[in-house]
């Protein structure tokens, strides 16, 4: 209720007629002010009159005048500074810490705004409550909130680079090997293939780049893998856990604690094994893919760095043990390829750009992102029956953000479908 208060004191969203204080005074709001998202006031800046007396300054919003009291503002200088006090319903005095009482006010309510505000958080029934609203949003709105949405989801992927770079010293090309390596796993194995790079360290990798069974026997070991059931008893994977033991040895590896790989209802092909030999093959003469990227302009020099050849034995296999198959496929599929351009590329491209203050690698990025397909997934289906398209991954990246980040929060106040949702006629 709070949030929808401080949504309609925003956007002006009041019902027509004259509005009064508490005891009685005419009230006119001349600037509601700015939204604050920080500690403090709801409302910074706000511009009213009482009584004819114009006053500048903040405006606090709550359900009952009483939560004053409960969330400590009576104590906090930071209060100090409000000229209003907004509510729903009066049911005690509030004041400065000097003791000066602060206007208040009970927030006119709308029933119609609360109807459809409702309708749109309160129906679990629904993946996309303003379903009926999306055919009819006009181009510019809608082209404006993709724009965001995507940069958003940018931003978002940029800051668990930023944490990456802070965790490993600043150091570009094993945060590229991390991000690469979280993204292999995509959605299901995200964590578990990070959990794997953060402890197998790239220096280690380095020294070994020319021996891809070396490589494989590294990660396979680090993984836990060698030590499943269906290992047993197949010779390459006793070939690997051999030199794995050496090589623990020889650099102290420790191998993470119950990586938590997840392969039930997966297609063979999906398999982390799989995923790891690729990560391998990446390694394999050197993996210096930062630079690489950076060198890339186009998503088809991107795509080459992300399809590395499979070594002989995963040409016939999907896992460890059992019989061979006649053709196990390439190592990813183009659309799998094209993820990792878009999950992995374009954020550490844009990253990096973005802290040499490099705009042209900053629009190469979003570029690439631009004339990349949309990706094929339900959310993706959900919004286009939906009448929402996605033309570039560009638009995908952003409706992902949308889903995620907004609807399945149901924070429709903050997102400008809703807004329009809420505001129309």
């Amino acid at each position: 209720m709070e949030m929808l208060m401080q949504y309609a004191w925003e956007h002006r969203l009041l019902p027509s007629g004259a509005v009064f204080t508490v005891d009685g005074k005419p009230l006119r709001i001349i600037d509601p002010g700015r939204r604050n998202v920080d500690s403090g006031p709801d409302f910074f800046n706000a511009k009213i009159e009482i009584g004819g007396r114009r006053w500048a300054g903040n405006v606090e919003i709550h359900v009952r005048a009483s939560d004053w009291h409960r969330h400590h503002h009576d104590g906090d200088p930071a209060y100090d500074s409000v000229i209003l006090h907004v509510v729903d319903v009066s049911d005690a005095v509030i004041a400065r810490s000097n003791g000066e009482t602060i206007p208040q006010m009970i927030l006119p309510r709308r029933e119609d705004l609360e109807r459809r505000y409702r309708s749109l958080v309160e129906r679990a029934d629904l993946d996309i409550p303003c379903a009926p609203m999306l055919a009819g949003l006009d181009s510019l709105r809608r082209r404006s909130w993709l724009t965001t949405l995507a940069y958003e989801r940018l931003y978002d992927k940029e800051s668990r680079i930023s944490d990456l770079l802070s965790r490993l010293g600043g150091d570009y090309e094993q945060a590229t090997y991390v991000t690469v390596a979280r993204c292999l796993g995509f959605s299901v194995n995200a964590d578990p293939f990070e959990r794997l790079a953060l402890s197998t360290p790239l220096q280690v990798m380095g020294k070994h780049s020319d021996s891809i069974m070396t490589l494989e026997a590294i990660l396979f070991g680090q993984s836990g893998l060698l030590d499943a059931p269906s290992a047993a008893g197949d010779p390459y994977a006793s070939e690997l856990m051999g030199e794995y033991r050496f090589m623990t040895r020889k650099f102290g590896l420790r191998a993470p604690v119950s990586p938590g790989w997840k392969m039930g209802r997966m297609r063979p092909a999906n398999f982390p094994h799989r995923r790891i030999a690729t990560l391998a093959a990446m390694l394999a003469g050197g993996f210096r893919m930062h630079s690489r990227l950076l060198a890339s302009a186009t998503p088809e020099q991107a795509r080459k760095l992300f399809a590395p050849e499979l070594s002989p034995y995963w040409h016939t296999h999907y896992t460890f043990g059992g019989a061979p198959v006649a053709n196990a496929g390439r190592s990813l599929s183009q659309q799998s390829v094209d993820l990792l351009v878009i999950n992995a590329a374009v954020p550490l491209i844009h990253s990096y750009a973005t802290s040499r203050c490099n705009e042209t690698l900053r629009e190469q990025a979003i570029e690439m992102l631009q004339s990349l397909p949309p990706e094929r997934n339900s959310i993706i289906d959900a919004f286009s029956r939906a009448g929402l398209e996605a033309e570039s991954a560009f638009d995908s990246q952003a409706i992902i953000q949308l889903r995620r980040r907004y609807c399945q929060e149901r924070r429709c106040l903050a997102c400008r479908i809703g807004y329009y949702a809420l505001a129309r006629p």
